[in-house]
């Protein structure tokens, strides 16, 4: 018969050496987990890292809860892996105004193009890819297309090519040095002339699901409530919110982050309420369309570079022709 003295020892010194665990809490979030009208005690955050909430800020309403989870995936800022949340990069030089070459334009292979006759100005371009660089900058390209058929070029003939890079959207002219068939079909273009950075169009506007931070008026060190941007421009957004921010003309202060494959900006300047959708029923999120009137120069670049990577190529060169 087992001793009761010494198996009482025995657990302990098995409890003893056992690795000691303890629960850590998820910092996942639910809806009762956030209060609203009383102070956060964490930060909130997306769960790709972006801050949603700062420590401190109040959820005014239900509604602006409610939003919240419709709209993101809050978690405990505190909690997730800092290892992966973004790194927050507002450095970003600008562009010189010396000679620009293929170099500062930083294409890549399968990079989409455009190409037209420089004898045609006003034809639409016609859409070929990057498929090589030479050591003499000559460019190797997949032969344009018009209407599903190559399109014909002639030897020692002028182009005009409109290249969209991942910074930037550049023109520059280049002469058709080769036109081969085999072992498949490709053109080869000399080193590009004169290059040129081309403004982006106000026009152009993308999708997009940005979380928003905002505060009502032109000053202030906080910030109010949380919107979704559901279209961006260079120049401004369309900001979804759960409550009306205020009249056409009056300004709001916002802060979010815009990311792209090469850069990665918190942007946090002033803007311009220029249209206002309120919702047809009560407690129905309202659309504003905003126009952003303070960006530096950093924060301009880091627009331009989120609205270059996502807009359709094709159709801001021919105007809808596919």
């Amino acid at each position: 018969m087992e001793n009761p003295a010494e198996a009482q020892a025995g657990a302990l010194a098995e409890s003893q050496a056992a690795p000691q665990t303890q629960d850590l809490p998820s910092p996942h979030l639910t809806p009762d987990a956030v209060p609203v009208g009383t102070p956060l005690a964490w930060p909130i955050a997306d769960s790709d890292g972006t801050l949603l909430f700062a420590s401190g800020a109040i959820l005014a309403t239900t509604d602006e809860r409610k939003f919240l989870f419709d709209n993101f995936h809050p978690h405990r800022g505190d909690l997730l892996d800092t290892a992966t949340q973004p790194e927050s990069q507002t450095d970003h030089p600008a562009d010189t105004t010396g000679k620009l070459t293929l170099k500062d334009m930083h294409l890549t292979i399968g990079a989409l193009i455009g190409i037209r006759s420089q004898l045609g100005s006003g034809a639409p371009m016609h859409p070929c890819r990057i498929i090589g660089f030479a050591p003499n900058q000559a460019l190797f390209v997949t032969p344009p297309l018009q209407d599903g058929r190559i399109l014909p070029l002639s030897l020692g003939e002028n182009i005009e090519i409109v290249a969209i890079a991942s910074h930037a959207v550049f023109r520059f002219v280049c002469t058709v040095e080769a036109v081969c068939r085999a072992p498949f079909d490709y053109v080869v273009l000399s080193k590009p002339g004169v290059v040129r950075r081309l403004r982006e169009r106000k026009s152009i506007r993308v999708h997009a699901h940005l979380a928003v931070r905002f505060g009502i008026g032109e000053t202030g060190d906080s910030y109010e409530g949380l919107g979704l941007a559901k279209s961006i421009s260079a120049l401004g957004m369309s900001l979804t919110a759960s409550w009306t921010l205020g009249a056409v003309g009056e300004r709001l202060r916002v802060a979010f982050c815009v990311k792209s494959a090469e850069l990665q900006t918190e942007i946090q300047t002033t803007a311009v309420i220029r249209n206002v959708q309120k919702g047809s029923a009560p407690g129905e999120p309202s659309t504003h369309g905003l126009e952003l009137d303070q960006l530096d120069a950093a924060q301009q670049m880091a627009m331009k570079v989120f609205v270059f990577d996502r807009q359709d190529d094709v159709q801001y060169w021919s105007n809808g022709l596919k």
